[in-house]
């Protein structure tokens, strides 16, 4: 059921170029952005029902890790870690297109649905996580940068690892990175409310929810989070 008096949002923008005090703001105010066009949008439909978008953050300060992250970061101890500036890899594109056929529905038709043409600059500057098992690329995550907070993009992974929970672990490392270079913020996506196909991303301490109505409270899950919807992380519905 949706919450009385919701404000309905639908609002876009296109823009080649957004500082990263700029990124900061449009962030907090609900933004997310495919390649150039910047969108936000209060209500959407999932499942054939109307739900409200959530936008989520983590405040940084308040995130602790839990008993079942830290067994994720147990179990891939193994795997060697890369963050740098996006580059776009044959690589990289063939496990786009063998990760992408585990969704049912909404499945993208390439990694530039979520990329500009240069990803590493525009709109913003913006990093990946590359992870490898051995010689062998096992994920890969995409976040922008701003002042003073990070926005996850992207996850993918190989999905003969399915059981390594890698796009949790992904998410894991860009938020040690953002507590690492003194950010504020970790914004992981929209979600919805009720339960939902992106309910890993309420799994994280510290999280804030925004309320349409321009400020961000600590979220309150009323649903249960059940191990099945814990680790979906691969499309982030930006």
């Amino acid at each position: 059921m949706l919450e009385a008096g919701v404000k309905y949002i639908n609002e876009a923008f296109d823009s080649p170029h957004v500082t990263p005090q700029q990124l900061d703001l449009l962030l907090a105010d609900g933004w997310r952005h495919i390649g150039p066009y910047f969108f936000r949008y209060s209500l959407g439909i999932y499942e054939f029902d109307i739900r409200l978008v959530i936008p989520l953050r983590i405040r940084l300060d308040q995130f602790a890790i839990s008993k079942s992250q830290r067994r994720v970061l147990r179990q891939n101890a193994d795997l060697s870690v890369v963050i740098q500036p996006v580059e776009l890899t044959s690589e990289s594109l063939d496990l786009f297109d063998r990760h992408k056929r585990r969704f049912k529905s909404s499945v993208p038709d390439s990694v530039y649905d979520f990329l500009s043409d240069d990803p590493a600059h525009v709109p913003c500057e913006a990093m990946e996580v590359s992870v490898r098992l051995e010689d062998r690329l096992a994920a890969v995550s995409y976040f922008d940068l701003g002042s003073r907070s990070i926005s996850a993009v992207y996850g993918m992974f190989d999905p003969d690892l399915a059981d390594r929970s890698l796009g949790i672990f992904t998410m894991l490392k860009e938020i040690e990175y953002a507590r690492e270079n003194g950010m504020e913020f970790y914004y992981q996506g929209y979600a919805y409310e009720g339960r939902s196909f992106y309910d890993y991303k309420k799994r994280f301490r510290g999280t804030e929810a925004f309320d349409w109505r321009g400020s961000w409270k600590p979220l309150v899950v009323k649903e249960e989070l059940t191990a099945d919807h814990a680790d979906e992380s691969g499309s982030r519905l930006s």
